[in-house]
């Protein structure tokens, strides 16, 4: 059953939020012809199609349809792209994409938003998704085999690791007695790779979600563990709802991709504020840099507000103006992933 829990006033995320987002970050000069954009989308749709007729190898036919998408993607205004999708998902070969299970997830979204955390397992090939990989046609298996392996879902992947590491160094700077913090925690998979979590270095570790499947997931997974689970959105965060207390590290990973820059400023004041002296706040976003774009705002119906560098640095100057603070970024291995780390120094 579709679950209708977060795409609304409690958690600031919203459909037209983002659609607004793109509409004012698009900046850059980009052509406006929409007859010109409707011609070339339609064009890159029927050679898929006829590949997929064809019975072409589908890792060719989606590497070269996103590739394809992403130019188009580039190439035009936000607002005309805007148009193409809805076209590209009323078309004849998204039926052909959508045998794949991840995309299939990303694009009914049965949670009722983009990004949950079932869809990251998709990309973690953890066993909670067994059922529906095994239950693809075979088409959908070999589509699948592309898209987990697809340059971010790699980056995803790493992400995961980057967040245990950036845990880990917390506990070891704290001896022992961490407290953490996540914010829009999904299933916090990244705990299972921790080894400060798995040597026992964690004095509390919090995981905050508005999802009540993820919170279920977190409370059967870690039970008995410093792990707590907490039923909490971002909304709730800012309007003081929760007696948390202060942490080490908070970090929030998967949540920026879908904050406007007004929310994102003040979410992280919040996250600061709740941070003690020496403590570290991450947050992570999908870059601008990414290369499957079009493909995952098409057929995966999954929207971003994806970032640069300057971008990022606006946000963290905005959240941290006249306070003591140590900023970084950094960028993931392939660079479809941007993370700042903001330490506060008193």
């Amino acid at each position: 059953m579709r679950q209708n829990t977060v795409l609304d006033g409690k958690s600031l995320i919203t459909p037209q939020a983002i659609s607004a987002h793109f509409l004012a970050s698009d900046t850059r000069t980009k052509l406006q012809n929409g007859e010109q954009a409707r011609a070339e989308l339609a064009l890159v749709l029927q050679i898929a199609l006829q590949q997929f007729d064809s019975e072409v190898d589908p890792a060719k036919i989606i590497h070269r349809a996103a590739g394809a998408l992403h130019g188009i993607r580039k190439l035009y205004a936000a607002e005309i792209w805007q148009q193409l999708i809805p076209i590209a998902q009323k078309h004849p070969v998204a039926q052909y994409f959508l045998q794949d299970p991840f995309t299939r997830w990303s694009f009914d979204k049965p949670r009722g938003y983009s990004g949950d955390a079932q869809l990251l397992d998709f990309i973690y090939g953890h066993p909670s998704v067994s059922a529906h990989v095994d239950g693809a046609s075979a088409l959908g298996k070999a589509l699948y085999a592309y898209t987990r392996e697809a340059s971010s879902s790699v980056a995803v992947r790493e992400r995961r690791d980057i967040l245990a590491d950036f845990v880990d160094e917390c506990a070891n700077r704290c001896e022992g007695s961490a407290e953490v913090l996540t914010i829009a925690a999904g299933h916090l998979r990244e705990a299972r790779i921790s080894k400060a979590f798995e040597l026992g270095k964690i004095k509390r570790w919090l995981a905050l979600d508005q999802d009540p499947i993820s919170i279920g997931s977190i409370h059967q997974e870690y039970a008995g563990t410093v792990v707590d689970p907490v039923d909490g959105s971002v909304l709730s965060l800012l309007k003081n709802e929760h007696a948390l207390g202060k942490f080490d590290c908070v970090y929030a990973a998967g949540l920026y991709d879908y904050l406007n820059d007004k929310v994102a400023i003040k979410l992280t004041e919040k996250c600061l504020d709740m941070l003690k002296p020496g403590g570290s706040f991450l947050f992570a976003n999908f870059a601008t840099e990414i290369q499957v774009d079009g493909y995952m705002e098409t057929f995966m119906n999954w929207a971003l507000l994806l970032r640069s560098e300057e971008d990022m640095w606006r946000i963290v100057r905005g959240a941290t103006e006249g306070m003591n603070v140590d900023c970084s970024l950094r960028y993931g291995e392939n660079r479809n992933i941007v993370y700042a780390v903001i330490r506060k120094l008193d």
